[in-house]
This record gives C-alpha cells, structure tokens and sequence, in this order.
C-alpha cells in the first residue's frame, strides 16, 4: 500500500471553514476504487494544522488519483487555503490497511 501523511498549515482565516472547503475533494478521493482510507485531523496545539492521512492500495491506485480531476482543482483548492508548503511522508507499506494494536485494550 502507499501510505501518506501530510501535514497543511491554514491561512488563519481559512482555518475554521478548511474541511467544508476540502470536502468534495474528500468525499471524491474516498470514492475512487483504489482509496484505503483519506483521514483529516486538526492539531489540537495548533488550530491552523491540518494532518491528511491517506493510503492507496499501490502505486497504480496512487498514479489514477493524482491524474484525476478532483485531484488538480483539490490542489487548486489546497493552494489558496495554505499558509506555507505542506510537509509531507510518502512511502510503500506493507498491508491492504489499517491493522489492530494488541497492546491497547477496551476496559470494562
């Protein structure tokens, strides 16, 4: 699978309207056949970052999704709501997805 972060740091008065504003971007990215997961989160030290976290089930899936046109006007979209040049982490994992953490389990 490709898996990758990115982190977005929002014009301030961007911020508070960043997942409507991304949402169909979102919404047609989760649609498209090789999408695992696209998962945005907000900092909770910083209210102006954004973290996308998405995976593809390979590099084919990844290749389609950045020559798609959701793609280009979400990169449009994207533009004109940063602040700065995101930063980013992209690498080839192994697995179809998300696995379970056995270190960490539901209490009564």
């Amino acid at each position: 699978m490709i898996f990758i972060v990115v982190k977005f740091t929002a014009k301030p008065e961007h911020a508070d309207q960043w997942l409507a504003r991304v949402d169909e971007f979102t919404q047609a990215t989760r649609a498209e056949p090789g999408n695992l997961f696209f998962e945005w989160s907000r900092s909770v030290d910083d209210p102006n970052t954004f973290v996308l976290v998405e995976a593809f089930a390979d590099g084919d899936a990844g290749a389609a999704h950045v020559q798609s046109d959701h793609f280009k006007a979400g990169i449009a979209t994207l533009s004109s709501l940063v602040a700065s040049t995101p930063q980013i982490v992209n690498v080839e994992a192994p697995g179809d997805g998300w696995s379970v953490m056995a270190e960490v389990q539901p209490t009564a």
